[in-house]
């Protein structure tokens, strides 16, 4: 058996709490053998949890923690006063070498906290992008930054690429990755102030393959394998996409009920829709991760279920196997100098 992928997960993170984590990470350790995972949270309700589920007891360790981090206070305080959280203590587990990544739930803010605070920068990182996967029609697309940094310098975005571009190709399989800046249109002149400055150095780049400004209306189709934003925009393309595709869902399942034959035609063509739902489905592919940390962070939907939390583990064991981070240190490095 290969060496195991520790993955700290924080169980009483999310609106489902630890019933989706626990089941979640039960999955995983089925699907793969090599996965470990300390499941931080309340000893009482983890263990009752788990008490449903056949499992190796050897690949899965509850470590008790006495609190949790609300999604209502202040993350900062959260991270700061709740040092026995559920939160704090798997990130803990990070810093100190006994995990190789972490998953939660919970606050968003908090796990970028966290993750800055306690697990801490690459050298030479100056900030830490939230990168999530979202789907297109040829597969999927790297959105870089979407939450973390919401007023990022040219440098930076200049970073957020080489890093994009070194997970796309190594975790997700994408060869080459397509790399582009969002922009509002596709001449190189446009842009705000922001754009116009890191444009330049996206296209001197000779560690990526930049292939120049892409339009938000051009995601959906799969113009690039990797998107360059701000965190301002990238939160409003990735809030966009997830509230039109759900809208979307809700329009079709309506207009099949209006009449006896959309009612038959929604049968018929039913199995096609619910193979492209599926493609669309942000479950499948995990969770976000926190890029340019000296340990793996990943922040999955508070809404999440079992299967995003088991895809977000397996996620974290496709990261620590290709060295991610060794090589992302590697090509942040060559900037610095």
């Amino acid at each position: 058996m290969s060496e195991f992928v520790t993955v700290a997960v924080d169980a009483m993170g999310g609106d489902n709490g630890a019933k989706e984590m626990v089941k979640g990470a039960v999955l995983a350790t089925k699907e793969n053998e090599t996965v470990h995972v300390l499941l931080c949270g309340n000893q009482d309700v983890v263990e009752q949890e788990l008490s449903q589920y056949e499992y190796d007891a050897e690949r899965i360790t509850v470590v008790p923690t006495t609190e949790e981090v609300s999604c209502d206070a202040s993350p900062v305080m959260e991270i700061q006063k709740k040092k026995d959280s559920s939160m704090v203590v798997a990130l803990k587990k990070v810093k100190e070498g006994s995990a190789d990544a972490f998953v939660s739930a919970g606050s968003s803010g908090a796990i970028l906290v966290g993750g800055q605070v306690i697990v801490g920068r690459m050298k030479g990182v100056e900030r830490a992008p939230l990168a999530p996967v979202i789907p297109n029609m040829k597969g999927v697309s790297l959105l870089i930054d979407s939450g973390a940094n919401m007023d990022s310098k040219p440098h930076q975005l200049l970073q957020f690429a080489k890093m994009g571009s070194i997970y796309m190709e190594n975790v997700v399989g994408i060869p080459n990755p397509r790399v582009a800046i969002v922009n509002i249109g596709m001449e190189e002149a446009k842009g705000n102030q922001l754009v116009k400055e890191t444009y330049p150095l996206l296209k001197e780049c000779e560690d990526i393959n930049f292939i120049g400004s892409v339009e938000p209306r051009d995601i959906p189709y799969g113009a690039c394998d990797v998107i360059v934003c701000d965190a301002f925009v990238g939160n409003v393309i990735l809030k966009l996409s997830e509230g039109l595709a759900g809208a979307l869902v809700k329009m079709i399942k309506a207009e099949v009920m209006t009449s006896t034959r959309t009612k038959i035609g929604g049968v018929l063509v039913k199995p096609a829709l619910k193979g492209v739902m599926s493609k669309f489905d942000t479950a499948e592919y995990g969770g976000a991760p926190l890029l340019g940390l000296k340990g793996l962070v990943v922040k999955i939907h508070g809404t999440a279920t079992h299967a995003e939390m088991k895809n977000a583990i397996l996620q974290c064991v496709d990261f620590t196997e290709q060295k991610i981070n060794d090589k992302i240190q590697e090509k942040i490095q060559n900037q610095v100098q």
